[in-house]
């Protein structure tokens, strides 16, 4: 189990982490589990409502790096600027169970949450496991402080079930974070002098942590390696040199990682037998700080640990057989099994994920694990079946994984070994998105303000990239317009690209003999709207010689999109935006025709005034 505690100061993501997560060694390949701790993390109220959105980006990142390494984020908790990321291989997920989180601010009291502990539990192998980051109280005369916030996030922090329902009641702990003590006693030119000389030793006696595992009794029992590594804090952004500024704070351990071991039970164990001394054990095989890393007044510090014990768990809960190969698309077939006592639901679910996958919403398509005889399959230990229709498969060559999600757990239950997926791509490609079509067929579509990933709790619709997004009619003076599906997906609300309105807009032309006309009807269009007694939205419509002229007097907004046969994708741009290029072209001509949105047809009359906005 790697652990990493990074106290980012607000910075943004650097553009590696591979060194600080020990992915250019061959550790890499024996690690099954990784848990990342941050603190101060950007959460100014701009960023946090993006965040509430989108996943934010150190989170993405860590996902990014982590996934081709076959690491799947198994929990994931955020406190304000506090979070909390736990991953695993995806052969482990299935052993991954009773997954909580939870979370307690002491800041300002309790009322604020720039201070204070995030946690994720779970059961590995049967034994229980606790992760927990914390941010305590800063400065070095708060050493009481940090000590009253970390009894009240141990004693604040309690989990469902029959086992485990504190902290403390966990077999193994792993506590870490920005936990802000300091060194006692010694002046910053001492301090500074034993870092340069490379004696550490000592300044180990006056460090606070150090004086409160021997004093304190909530400290009872945990450990930590040594500290061969510099001190973490504080640096000067941008640089490997400890602070320069006014206030020279002095350097610190303030970043540290510590665990304990649930201590046997006294007296027999169930059953009358005396419980087996050394069940779980921990060892640290590394433990220090990564200085490459300059984006923050915080090094980074990573640990690394063998946890050793006697697996409780021979089986998944769901065993899952499939095909090695799957060349048709009735072999598509999915067989499984579940365990006695699993608890299904029949909101569960079968996911198929390629190869690299990043968390358990990540699949490429589903099918529900409804079978019919479900439950009886489970009594007599039987198999069900269920099959992926030949819209749901994804064409080209690939490697997959299957797994069942169990929607009571909300965790994998069963995974299947990589198989092959090998059908023929599709030749139609993305013709169906140039015909306009009618929309009263429900169509998948989307608008590039929003991202289309969905991070719902259980599966959407098949439609994957359907909005999700408010009615469009609330989106006043705004223009809709197809957008390519080849663009690529933004995880950010903000459009993802400003691209100028393309030149080939619709307009209507009318012959010079019936201008006249038309300016006339024009007018008097526009006096029966600015009446009192007028309606708000009035519309007009004339057939002649097959030519049909429709004009509106009322705003843009008052369109009803709902009512209109809008392309399959769709891009939200402003009119000022749009049409400030044309403003000018529309008015050299004593005829021309206002260009509107394809919400509202366009309306030819005189040129508008100076000044008048579409």
């Amino acid at each position: 189990i790697t652990v990493v505690t990074w106290n980012v100061g607000t910075a943004m993501p650097p553009n590696d982490v591979t060194s600080l997560l020990h992915l250019n060694t061959g550790e890499t390949n024996d690690v099954d589990m990784i848990a990342i701790g941050l603190q101060e993390v950007n959460s100014k109220i701009n960023k946090r409502l993006k965040d509430a959105l989108f996943t934010d980006q150190w989170s993405e990142l860590f996902m990014d790096v982590l996934s081709p390494f076959h690491f799947i984020l198994v929990s994931t908790v955020r406190m304000q600027g506090v979070i909390l990321l736990v991953f695993a291989k995806y052969y482990h997920l299935p052993f991954l169970q009773d997954i909580q989180t939870d979370c307690t601010r002491t800041g300002l009291g309790g009322y604020w949450g720039n201070k204070g502990g995030v946690s994720v539990r779970l059961s590995i192998f049967g034994h229980m496991v606790c992760f927990l980051n914390c941010h305590l109280p800063a400065h070095l005369e708060k050493t009481e402080q940090r000590k009253e916030d970390f009894a009240t996030i141990l004693h604040m922090q309690q989990f469902e079930g029959p086992v485990a329902n504190g902290i403390l009641d966990h077999d193994l702990v792993f506590w870490f974070g920005d936990l802000n003590f300091r060194i006692e006693s010694l002046d910053i030119c001492f301090v500074k002098y034993a870092i340069d000389s490379n004696v550490l030793s000592q300044l180990w006696e006056k460090d606070q942590l150090n004086i409160a595992k021997s004093t304190w009794p909530v400290l009872r029992g945990f450990q930590e390696g040594p500290l061969n590594f510099p001190p973490t804090f504080k640096f000067d952004v941008g640089t490997n040199k400890y602070d320069s500024s006014a206030k020279k704070r002095k350097p610190a351990w303030t970043d540290r990682i510590l665990w304990k071991i649930k201590p046997p039970s006294k007296g027999l164990g169930t059953g009358g037998h005396r419980p087996s001394q050394g069940v779980l054990s921990v060892s640290q095989l590394c433990y220090c700080s990564h200085m490459e890393y300059t984006v923050s007044d915080h090094k980074p510090v990573a640990a690394i640990f063998a946890v050793q014990f006697a697996s409780k768990v021979d089986k998944p809960l769901v065993e899952i057989y499939v095909a090695d190969e799957w060349s048709r698309p009735e072999q598509a077939v999915v067989r499984y099994k579940m365990a006695v006592g699993f608890h299904r639901s029949s909101w569960d679910w079968i996911g198929l994920y390629r190869v690299g996958f990043r968390h358990p919403k990540d699949y490429v398509s589903y099918v529900w694990a409804r079978s019919d005889d479900g439950e009886r399959c489970l009594e007599k230990q039987l198999c069900a079946q269920v099959m992926f229709s030949e819209e749901a498969l994804p064409k080209g060559n690939g490697e997959y994984i299957l797994g069942y999600y169990s929607n009571t757990s909300s965790s994998i239950a069963g995974v299947t070994e990589p198989f092959q997926i090998s059908l023929p791509r599709s030749e139609e490609g993305s013709s169906s998105t140039d015909s306009s079509g009618s929309s009263s067929e429900e169509d998948d579509s989307t608008l590039v303000l929003l991202a289309p990933k969905s991070r719902s709790p259980s599966p959407g619709k098949m439609k994957r990239h359907r909005s999700r997004s408010p009615s469009l009619a609330k989106f006043q003076g705004l223009i809709l317009r197809p957008s390519s599906r080849d663009r690529g997906t933004s995880r950010s609300p903000s459009p993802q690209s400003r691209c100028s309105l393309p030149r080939n807009i619709p307009t209507i032309h009318l012959p010079h003999d019936e201008l006249r006309h038309h300016e006339v009807k024009s007018k008097e269009l526009e006096q029966a709207a600015e009446s009192p007694d007028g309606s708000s939205f009035s519309q007009t419509v004339q057939e002649q010689s097959g030519l049909r002229h429709v004009s509106a007097a009322s705003s843009l907004t008052r369109a009803d999109p709902r009512n209109l046969g809008l392309l399959p994708a769709l891009r939200l741009e402003m009119i000022d935006q749009a049409l400030g290029q044309r403003r000018e072209s529309a008015n050299q001509g004593y005829y021309s025709c206002q260009r509107m949105s394809p919400t509202s047809p366009p309306s030819c009359g005189p040129s508008p005034k100076e000044g008048h906005s579409p």
